[in-house]
């Protein structure tokens, strides 16, 4: 499969004749270029590598790099993993035949485990195929990568967390990529007050999943209203897997909330909203990225998510033609239908490939060698599709700050149409990452 148009490589991505090049910027300024770069770019380094060969490791052969992706593949929570998964299939896909491997020359192969999103099965899936993978390109969950982060410090494991929470960012062992869900939530709620018709005179409140992932949105929220000045009216929390919101919807409609903010996952949250719908309440809502699937737009709700509902997520959406990356992922996908998360998978290979070229061009793909190659990266790029991510040793990590705001519409791509793409805030830009949790 050719797309001449979609991705002229020139930079780091070689070209078959240079088999034996490292290319880009010198691996102590930046990570591997994976921009779209015009033809007649000059910039483009090609000195071969002086480091030779990787010699083989856990996860590589010699001539096969295995990557782990831990996701949910069946039950509610496979709505968001399976995609995910997709999402690294197609872009590894494209790698290994457009590009001829990583560095032009060695095949990626993914190991997928079905978690069940479920912490003891996730933890099982991780020490089953540890020893067999280079790295975890993908792993589901905030509180399953919690879980597994004693076990990725003991066994130099690099992972990719499919969760945005800020204490990611100092864990040397975790490769995280786009920005955090507290500055999501800290966007959201700037442009609710500045653009959206909302005031800080509002009663605005929360309902949040009673874990480390419902805390982190509850944090980018207790920031936003200490830097705008109003109170948090209510905070409701519920278990995953809760399935009555009576008493959730009932404390905030008793406060009468002009906004509620949430954090959750599909099944909840399409539970919070049904029971919103019955009990006659009807705030303004944000939800955080994770609870939105586009199967909602097919349920007798839609007009109240129509009318009521937002999501604040990365990027441009999951629109086909939202940019050339975009095209890429589809095309090595074709059945695949619009959706956030499958373009958020690529966005996670994407980062991984440039870790691994800068591996491949220090010669070393070992445990240690990946957590070198890693601090080595001045800045992920992702070529203004979403935010770049200053990179290197964790204590100079520097996530992106861009957010995106969505409002419900079923004629749109993922039944999601922007309301404004990659924007930041005062606040945002004012929040300070975590040193780590």
């Amino acid at each position: 499969m050719s797309h001449p148009r979609v991705f002229r490589i020139v930079a780091i991505f070689c070209a078959a004749s240079l088999l034996a090049a490292a290319c880009g910027d010198d691996d102590t300024e930046t990570g591997a270029d994976t921009s779209v770069p015009a033809e007649d770019d000059a910039s483009a380094d090609t000195t071969p590598t002086t480091a030779g060969e990787p010699e083989a490791a856990a996860g590589f052969d010699g001539g096969t790099i295995r990557l782990g992706v831990l996701v949910p593949l069946s039950g509610l929570p496979s709505l968001i993993g399976n995609p995910l998964a997709a999402g690294q299939e197609a872009y590894w896909a494209y790698v290994n035949e457009e590009l001829g491997g990583i560095a032009g020359r060695y095949q990626v192969e993914v190991v997928l485990e079905d978690t069940l999103y479920e912490i003891n099965t996730t933890v099982q899936k991780y020490n089953k195929i540890k020893d067999n993978v280079v790295l975890f390109a993908q792993v589901m969950g905030t509180p399953h990568n919690q879980a597994l982060l004693p076990l990725l410090r003991d066994d130099n494991i690099v992972a990719t967390p499919a969760s945005q929470d800020s204490m990611w960012i100092r864990e040397q062992q975790m490769l995280p990529i786009i920005a955090p869900y507290q500055v999501d939530v800290i966007n959201a709620i700037a442009y609710y007050l500045d653009e959206g018709g909302g005031s800080v005179d509002d009663t605005i409140c929360a309902v949040v999943e009673n874990d480390v992932y419902g805390e982190a949105g509850l944090e980018g929220l207790e920031f936003a209203a200490d830097h705008n000045g109003f109170d948090l009216a209510q905070v409701s929390r519920f278990d995953l897997g809760d399935s009555d919101f009576t008493a959730q919807i009932t404390a905030l409609k008793n406060a009468s909330c002009d906004l509620v903010f949430a954090t959750a996952l599909p099944s909840e949250f399409n539970g919070l909203i049904t029971t919103a719908d019955t009990l006659g309440f009807a705030p303004r809502w944000i939800g955080q990225s994770p609870s939105w699937v586009d199967v909602f737009a097919g349920t007798g709700l839609i007009g109240y998510y129509q009318e009521h509902v937002w999501i604040v997520a990365t990027g441009p959406g999951a629109d086909p033609t939202a940019s050339e990356f975009h095209e890429l992922l589809y095309s090595y996908r074709p059945d695949q239908k619009p959706d956030n998360y499958f373009v958020f998978g690529g966005y996670q290979a994407r980062a991984v490939h440039q870790v691994l070229e800068q591996a491949i061009e220090r010669g070393d793909l070992s445990r240690e060698g990946i957590i070198e190659a890693m601090n080595g990266i001045k800045v992920l790029d992702f070529d203004d599709v979403i935010g770049d991510y200053g990179f290197g040793p964790p204590e100079d990590r520097d996530p992106s700050r861009l957010s995106s705001m969505f409002e419900v519409d079923p004629s749109k791509a993922f039944a999601l149409g922007a309301l404004k793409v990659n924007f930041t805030s005062d606040a945002a830009e004012a929040y300070e990452v975590p040193g780590g949790r």
